[in-house]
């Protein structure tokens, strides 16, 4: 039975990337990762948090490092791309998952807020897929690109609106890519998490908002970071997830499947 699973889902001698890794949800799809065992470069702002997830990830018996990273800088992408390469020679999976929030009401959005979160949530992505995913494509065994959407790119939510566009065209913009490098043998996908408490979204959780929040989702609860692993090393894996391109992967508890 272990061998089996293993054969499936193994990442033994692959290299990840995970931007946003410093964070809580993609903190714990990197652990995951290096669990599976691939060498994980957590791409992030922050050393002192990186040490602790690296420090984790170590003490299961992991391996990871970490990159200094500015998801909206292309050069940042690019020096990223540049030290991996020199290090382990080639990237087999990447996750994009550097990503901002912001509840302001409609009409008090500013130019510089709707540019900034158009900057870090769709730039980012497109600057990254491109620089990374041009290394992918050249590669003999291709690549896995797990690009982190959201339950607004799939169905309207309030008061999220700048959110809400920027991550529908994450969505489609894996949808693309996916068409266009799959016969490099390069999968791109949407990993779509409901609701989890994490950095970006607790200062919209209000008490009004949860109680609306669980009413629609029929698991009654909210997601751990941890229920993100299964869907992240389903999508990376070359062997297990093989034929899964362009797919919107939704963990939520039900949530988009709940109408009245």
């Amino acid at each position: 039975m272990s061998s089996y699973i293993e054969k499936l889902f193994s990442l033994e001698g692959q290299v990840a990337v995970v931007s946003g890794g410093t964070g809580e949800l993609c903190g714990a799809m990197a652990e995951g990762l290096a669990g599976a065992g691939a060498f994980v470069y957590l791409l992030g702002r922050s050393a002192e948090k990186a040490a602790d997830k690296i420090a984790r990830i170590e003490s299961l018996g992991g391996s990871a490092a970490f990159l200094p990273f500015e998801a909206t800088k292309r050069e940042s992408i690019q020096s990223a791309l540049d030290s991996v390469l020199k290090g382990h020679g080639k990237v087999d999976i990447l996750v994009n998952g550097a990503g901002g929030n912001s509840a302001t009401p409609f009409f008090d959005i500013s130019d510089e807020e709707f540019q900034s979160l158009i900057e870090l949530n769709i730039k980012s992505v497109f600057s990254s897929s491109q620089i990374f995913g041009a290394q992918m494509v050249g590669q003999d065994d291709g690549g896995s690109i797990i690009n982190v959407g959201s339950m607004s790119g799939l169905v309207p939510l309030s008061r999220v609106f700048t959110y809400s566009l920027t991550k529908a065209a994450v969505h489609n913009l894996s949808k693309n890519l996916a068409r266009e490098w799959a016969p490099y043998n390069v999968r791109v996908n949407t990993i779509v998490p409901g609701f989890f408490p994490a950095e970006q979204n607790r200062k919209v959780l209000t008490e009004d908002r949860v109680t609306s929040i669980m009413r629609h989702t029929p698991m009654n609860r909210f997601g751990n970071a941890e229920e993100l692993i299964g869907a992240t090393l389903l999508l990376a894996s070359s062997s297990a997830g093989s034929f899964i391109t362009g797919e919107e992967l939704v963990v939520d508890g039900g949530y988009a499947s709940m109408t009245i």
